[in-house]
């Protein structure tokens, strides 16, 4: 199990294909999903320095707040409410490059801008969802959807 990242610098494709392999690395073995969501947060938080990184994870038909790196955030959302909860019921990953133009947007924080969330499978059901929110808008794109989805796939 590695214990240390290597930090970085340069495109932010570059930053994903020096941090995928290091999370993989740091999740092989574990077994523990809270544990993973932990370190995969902590990781994406260091490397980038996302405003806010985590999990949510289903748990009776709702997504339940999990492991995550940055302010305080909103504890539960209904199957189809706000960025996360649309990303669970459609099933897909949702860019936001201005979350203010987003209907039904869930502001757990003013100060969120962007906003990116993918699902994540377990033997191809959804038990969560990876949410990023960035305190500037357009900050996300489809480096961040192929690098994430990549990630995410290490927890199936």
């Amino acid at each position: 199990m590695a214990e240390n990242l290597t930090i970085q610098t340069g495109t932010k494709e570059s930053q994903y294909k020096s941090l995928l392999p290091q999370i993989k690395a740091l999740i092989e073995g574990e077994d523990d999903l809270i544990a993973n969501l932990a370190n995969i947060s902590a990781a994406l938080k260091a490397q980038f320095n996302f405003f806010w990184v985590g999990f949510y994870v289903v748990k009776n038909e709702e997504l339940i707040l999990g492991p995550f790196q940055g302010p305080i955030a909103c504890t539960r959302i209904k199957k189809g409410k706000g960025v996360c909860g649309s990303a669970w019921a459609e099933s897909k990953v949702l860019i936001v490059p201005d979350v203010e133009k987003f209907p039904g947007h869930i502001a757990c924080s003013l100060d969120a801008k962007s906003e990116i969330v993918l699902p994540f499978y377990r033997n191809g059901t959804i038990v969560g969802v990876l949410d990023i929110d960035s305190d500037t808008l357009n900050s996300f794109d489809s480096v961040d959807k192929e690098y994430l989805t990549q990630l995410l796939a290490y927890l199936n």
